[in-house]
């Protein structure tokens, strides 16, 4: 037997069981449990604070150096290709991003 899924939907009213709204808050507020699922793997050693002390660790990035057709923008100072270059009336380098 097929079914029409867009024809629309008849619904018998003995099924519908209508809940009051003290009923539907009732029922929310028993799902809710108080214990929270912390796995043993997270402790405070593993979470990464803002402006934490990073003075001993060592990040090793490999620079390179900007080519002949790239461009830095003047405005968000990120190196972009010739290509991404937006035509300004002051003469300023600026990328299509931020001229848009």
């Amino acid at each position: 037997m097929t079914t029409d899924y867009d024809s629309p939907r008849k619904t018998d009213p003995d099924e519908v069981a209508e809940d009051s709204l003290d009923e539907l808050k009732a029922g929310k507020d028993q799902s809710r449990s108080a214990v929270v699922d912390v796995e043993e793997a997270d402790t405070a050693e593993s979470f990464e604070l803002p402006g934490a002390d990073l003075s001993g660790e060592e990040f090793t990035v490999r620079v390179i150096p900007k080519r002949a057709d790239e461009f830095t923008c003047t405005s968000c100072f990120l190196v972009h290709h010739r290509s991404r270059l937006a035509d300004t009336a002051d003469g300023q380098m600026i990328c299509l991003d931020c001229a848009g």
